[in-house]
């Protein structure tokens, strides 16, 4: 059960947040500049590419990676094939994972690195093997780490990765530094910025995306005010994130998507509410959801048809979990929108609706930035106040 008046007693939240969730989001933007002026001195925003690749081959660790390929791919529009290479491994860490290209891939082929580690010998011996195939390689990781050392032999773009404020540290291994805080979790918000931005340039340069400095410093903005409205000192009552955390507690999301940015933005929030909060969520596009959740709207996770037993021992009986809808939109329904079919369905079950959607007249990368930092401001909110979900 969420803590609704933890949410709005900043201190409380700031005691509570031992792994620096709230100030990982708030430096998004300060992060994407950070990200955007590496990418500068690295020389990626001046390079002059001769056409476009014919595939996009994206390979990295932590949550953020699908997130970057979803959004590199909703910016292509079908443009360029963007493939995620996921990885294989008898154990889920890093190190003790191995990537493997496409028997295809070749000197056409584009292949992206993106790890906010650096140390993986699978993305290491990934950049010597697309070396070998003719495949152009860029990486964004953190300097000095094996992995952009393997980036520069293969010939290839390196770009330092954007450290979170207060990260900055000198030593022979940059993972010491860490070793003496309270690690931050893989799903921390923050890190895609820091991933996302540098790519996103290099989309601009390829043609693939209107991502070049005066569009990614409008997208760091965006970030900034978003962090003003969803951050603790912002009373739930205005405060889009705290709303969503609020409407989210004991509740199983159903993020349902319209448009291919809202959809790489719901699956990040799906993944996030797993990965950080603990907590299950279920993504799927519209109107594809109506079917493949349906049968979750009149299920045990239905919503309730009868008043709350008074006398229900709220301890020992929890409330039952219950669906609740979450349509995401990266602009206004549009005259074949399946907005108004979801909410009939949705309505006629019983099941409540939140949506999301970006102001009106924001630009893709505007909306990407408005919502991704809405969803991750209420998944923070709903790991510091979740009780026993935490």
């Amino acid at each position: 059960m969420l803590d609704e008046t933890l949410l709005d007693a900043p201190d409380a939240l700031a005691g509570a947040d031992t792994r620096g969730l709230l100030r990982g989001a708030a430096a998004s933007g300060a992060r994407a500049r950070t990200a955007l002026r590496h990418a500068t001195e690295a020389g990626l925003t001046e390079l002059r590419p001769d056409g476009r690749p014919r595939t996009i081959l994206v390979a990295g660790t932590g949550p953020a990676v699908s997130c970057v390929a979803d959004l590199l791919a909703a910016f292509g529009n079908g443009a360029v094939p963007v493939m995620l290479l996921h990885p294989a491994g008898s154990l889920p860490d890093p190190g003790a994972l191995r990537w493997t290209l496409p028997g295809w891939a070749g000197p056409l082929d584009l292949l992206l690195l993106a790890t906010p580690d650096g140390h993986e010998g699978g993305l290491t011996a990934l950049a010597e093997q697309a070396y070998r195939r003719g495949c152009t390689v860029v990486s964004v990781s953190p300097a000095p780490a094996p992995l952009a050392e393997a980036t520069i032999q293969a010939r290839g773009l390196a770009v330092p990765l954007a450290e979170a404020p207060g990260e900055h540290y000198e030593g022979p291994d940059p993972r010491d530094a860490y070793e003496r805080q309270t690690p931050a979790p893989p799903a921390a918000p923050g890190v895609l910025w820091a991933l996302l931005t540098p790519l996103l340039a290099l989309a601009d340069r390829l043609g693939l995306a209107a991502a070049g400095p005066e569009e990614l410093a409008a997208l760091a903005d965006r970030l900034d005010r978003v962090a003003e409205r969803c951050g603790p000192a912002a009373a739930t009552y205005g405060n889009p994130a705290k709303t969503l955390a609020a409407e989210l507690s004991d509740a199983l999301p159903l993020l349902w998507s319209e448009g291919t940015i809202a959809t790489a933005a719901a699956r990040h929030f799906a993944t996030t509410l797993t990965s950080l909060v603990g907590r299950p969520a279920l993504a799927a596009l519209l109107p594809e959801a109506l079917t493949t959740h349906g049968a979750l709207l009149t299920g045990s996770f239905a919503g309730a048809e009868d008043t709350d037993d008074f006398f229900r021992d709220r301890v020992e009986e929890p409330e039952t979990m219950r669906a609740r809808i979450v349509l995401l939109r990266e602009g206004p329904p549009a005259a074949h929108s399946a907005a108004v079919a979801a909410r009939d369905l949705a309505y006629g079950h019983g099941t409540p609706v939140s949506e999301l959607e970006p102001a009106e007249g924001s630009t893709p990368l505007e909306a990407t930035a408005e919502l991704l930092a809405t969803v991750d401001f209420a998944a923070v909110y709903l790991a510091l106040a979740g009780g026993e979900r935490r």
